[in-house]
């Protein structure tokens, strides 16, 4: 009887921490996370560190702003984040380098840019000779630059000489100061150009096919993966819910976008929010198809490597919350 005993007051104090552990709110883990820009296509990130979400999955997130892809890839691989945001195309030249990083889940699978050029060019013949201006090598500023670019119908580098210039301020006073004639932007950031007169010259929004590219993923080691499978699955839950929050609670996402973005432009926040809800995937699941190309231009820097799709990307936990029913409630 006091085995029996003994027994039953175990399962009673476990069932107690784990009620307390999803019930109360109460932090179970602490986990840290990076979000990298303040612009309003990472807002799933700060939405779910806002609205709870993370908290709600028994996490007790801290949440860090590591400005563009390149830093923060390099913060996952020293183990400084535990899962973070980084593109396809970081990912790619990590692996590619030496790194064991994956994406579990992609949130937004395209670019959502704007090439934001001086007043006085019109036409894609007034751009050429002239400097864009990227925030890093191989951040997704770059690649949006490229991609711009050659939808003019011109050769990046070659027609249009690309300047690493530095994050957004540094971009806009570079652009004030006549270095560089314009810049890959997120949406809506030309609503808040005050003193210049710019105009935009071409949108990623204006290709008739999607770019496919997984911009917005949430990464991590492949060891974190394997060791805290579990953890990394509640990570995704609270950003799939964070997703759902901001898809359908507009005036509420647009607070949360004010709140970090430092911006309370209401032409701005309409904009961006508009631009960024109706691109976020509901099962965000990585595109193959965007992050082969993205390996592609990674082995072209290397040409005795060797990368499959499989080799930076792993969404079975997104597979599993869709088949489980988890995804389909969030909008029910």
């Amino acid at each position: 009887m006091k085995i029996l005993h003994r027994a039953l007051t175990i399962v009673a104090v476990v069932l107690s921490m784990a009620a307390g552990f999803y019930g109360n709110g109460e932090a179970q883990e602490r986990v840290k996370l990076d979000y990298s820009s303040v612009d309003t296509s990472n807002a799933v990130w700060y939405a779910a560190q806002e609205g709870g979400f993370f908290k709600k999955h028994g996490l007790d997130s801290q949440l860090i702003y590591i400005p563009s892809t390149t830093t923060a890839v390099a913060s996952i691989i020293a183990g400084d984040v535990s899962v973070g945001n980084a593109s396809g195309g970081g990912v790619a030249s990590a692996n590619v380098g030496g790194a064991s990083l994956v994406m579990v889940a992609c949130f937004l699978n395209t670019l959502p840019y704007e090439l934001v050029v001086q007043e006085s060019i019109k036409t894609a013949e007034d751009l050429k000779g002239k400097s864009i201006g990227i925030s890093r090598v191989g951040s997704a500023s770059d690649v949006a630059a490229r991609v711009l670019i050659k939808g003019l119908g011109l050769e990046p580098v070659k027609d249009v000489p690309i300047l690493q210039v530095g994050g957004a301020p540094e971009r806009a006073g570079a652009f004030r100061s006549g270095r560089i004639a314009g810049f890959p932007s997120p949406p809506g950031v030309i609503q808040l150009a005050q003193g210049m007169s710019p105009r935009i010259l071409i949108s990623t929004a204006d290709f008739q096919k999607r770019f496919e590219f997984p911009y917005i993923c949430a990464t991590t080691t492949k060891p974190y993966l394997t060791a805290r499978r579990e953890t990394v699955k509640r990570i995704v839950m609270g950003l799939i819910e964070s997703t759902a929050f901001f898809k359908t609670h507009k005036e509420e996402s647009k607070k949360i976008i004010a709140k970090y973005s430092r911006q309370n432009n209401p032409a701005y926040l309409e904009s961006s929010y508009a631009a960024v809800a109706k691109l976020y995937d509901r099962v965000p699941l990585v595109t193959r198809e965007g992050t082969e190309i993205q390996i592609k231009d990674a082995l072209a820097r290397k040409p005795n490597a060797t990368m499959r799709f499989e080799d930076v990307a792993d969404d079975s936990i997104v597979r599993e919350l869709e088949k489980s029913g988890f995804i389909d409630k969030l909008y029910k």
